[in-house]
């Protein structure tokens, strides 16, 4: 099943949807409140990504700290009765748009939380209607341009990878396959160790790790999860922002390709080596 799955939650308070669209968490719509802890207020905007637990917030969160929610709405106090089973603090309630509420635990790094269908088949039905059988794939808004004659005929001679294409990957040292449940996986480290899954489709930019990432900063190292080879590469530079790049190999026509990934976290650059850009296009991408 694909797990790269964002979530629309409401208010439990006053229904509003507190999904903001202009604040990207794993480059999905944040979910917006207002947040209190250890007497400071700021704003905090969560992941909507399930099974993700980065954030982005005005205040700092220490570790550890148990921290109070409002709505941005109705400026109410989101909170329960029901106890974390990991840590016996309050969990925090939500509503879902397709049904049921999604609880999260009040504590700065405690991982607990859970999800509760008021009625499994109708949530399941309307899952599958929004997700499909492999989960969402949005297809980036499409620019008109007037067709270049040249450009055409050019173009006649190249591969092109559509928008939604899914990537077969594989770590260009040792040639294992980087693909694991239909997701891009990649070991990470940055100040801790985890995974980075990201969204194997070409041009879907959703993703998920299991150590916190900071919004709008570079990570220090991305790793094959595999042999451990560092794929960042100490000479080549996003085109966009100018951090460091990461290389991965994907499979197209019947050879490898080199394709690189920025490293900072919410940049949506990618490209292809100088080699390929003759014979290949990324339909859409950032880059073209």
């Amino acid at each position: 099943m694909y797990e790269l799955i964002s979530l629309h939650l409401k208010c439990t308070l006053c229904g509003h949807s507190l999904m903001d669209q202009d604040q990207l968490i794993d480059n999905e719509p944040g979910i917006h409140l207002h947040v209190e802890c250890l007497g400071k207020k700021g704003e905090i905007w969560l992941s909507s990504i399930y099974g993700s637990y980065n954030y982005k917030a005005t205040i700092d969160l220490p570790h550890d700290e148990v921290a109070d929610f409002y709505c941005p709405i109705c400026h109410g106090h989101i909170t329960s009765n029901t106890e974390c089973l990991s840590c016996g603090s309050d969990m925090v309630p939500f509503y879902l748009d397709m049904g049921g509420k999604v609880n999260i635990c009040s504590r700065s790094g405690c991982k607990n939380h859970f999800v509760e269908f008021d009625d499994l088949s109708v949530a399941l039905r309307r899952f599958y209607q929004e997700y499909g059988f492999m989960g969402r794939q949005p297809r980036p808004p499409r620019t008109e341009r007037t067709p270049d004659p040249d450009k055409l005929k050019k173009d006649e001679a190249l591969e092109i990878l559509e928008t939604g294409t899914f990537l077969q990957t594989y770590c260009p040292f040792c040639k294992k396959s980087l693909i694991e449940n239909d997701m891009l996986k990649l070991k990470i480290r940055n100040g801790q160790e985890g995974f980075l899954m990201l969204s194997p489709y070409l041009n879907v930019f959703s993703s998920k790790s299991s150590i916190f990432l900071s919004e709008d900063k570079v990570v220090s190292d991305l790793q094959c999860p595999h042999c451990d080879q560092t794929l960042i590469l100490p000479d080549k530079f996003c085109e966009k922002c100018g951090s460091k790049v990461a290389r991965i190999s994907v499979s197209a026509r019947t050879r490898m390709i080199d394709f690189y990934l920025c490293t900072k976290k919410g940049c949506k650059w990618h490209g292809l080596s100088e080699d390929n850009l003759n014979e290949i296009r990324l339909e859409d991408s950032l880059e073209w």
